[in-house]
């Protein structure tokens, strides 16, 4: 398949099989998901929503993040990866909202991107999710995927995203990078998929061995 024709075969197969799409990470506004997202760097999708709901019982505005401070941000989120770093960082993007964007979550990439702690996957997260403003947040399982698939050779994470964001309409981007993600994770994962045993791999790679998904 050309690389065209491989991109539309994915898109209406991920499509038939996720017919919705849930966001992972719990929240309730612009603010809370910003906070899951930077929480969720090196941490499961399930590790942090089993964590946030305390903080954010405490913590769930930019104010009141702020008034709890780095230490008590730090021991509500101990048991996740990078602790130490993520709480300074909620504390610091916190005071950050308050000081130029009036406690609210901005809405644009660059302004995003100016606050502690917030790349731009997160920022695409954030601006997809909480804004539907079209982006392709690229992680790890897309990243995997889109070599596997041939939509990408990219090795950085800019590539792969500008491959994909030409591959895809931009219409599809926002729910179809959950997708890839939720079908990366049941799936293609990085040790139960070589590149030929799932469904998609074998329809685009090569026949699936006996038994495969």
């Amino acid at each position: 398949m050309k690389k065209a024709e491989r991109a539309k075969w994915v898109s209406e197969e991920l499509a038939r099989l996720y017919p919705t799409t849930p966001i992972p990470l719990d929240h309730t506004d612009a603010f809370t998901l910003l906070v899951a997202v930077v929480l969720s760097a090196q941490c499961t999708d399930k590790k942090v929503n089993e964590i946030t709901p305390a903080l954010f019982k405490e913590g769930g505005n930019p104010v009141q993040m702020v008034k709890l401070g780095v230490p008590r941000v730090h021991k509500l989120i101990r048991q996740l990866g990078l602790a130490p770093q993520k709480s300074k960082a909620l504390v610091g993007l916190s005071q950050m909202l308050i000081a130029k964007h009036g406690g609210e979550v901005p809405k644009t990439f660059v302004e995003l991107e100016e606050l502690p702690g917030v790349g731009h996957k997160t920022a695409s997260v954030v601006m997809a999710q909480a804004f539907g403003v079209p982006a392709f947040p690229v992680d790890t399982h897309i990243h995997r995927l889109a070599k596997r698939w041939k939509l990408s050779e990219g090795k950085s994470v800019k590539q792969v995203e500008s491959d994909l964001k030409r591959a895809f309409p931009e219409s599809s981007w926002n729910q179809l990078h959950l997708r890839i993600i939720f079908y990366g994770r049941e799936h293609c994962t990085a040790r139960g998929c070589n590149g030929k045993t799932c469904r998609i791999c074998a329809k685009l790679n090569g026949p699936a061995p006996r038994g495969a998904s």
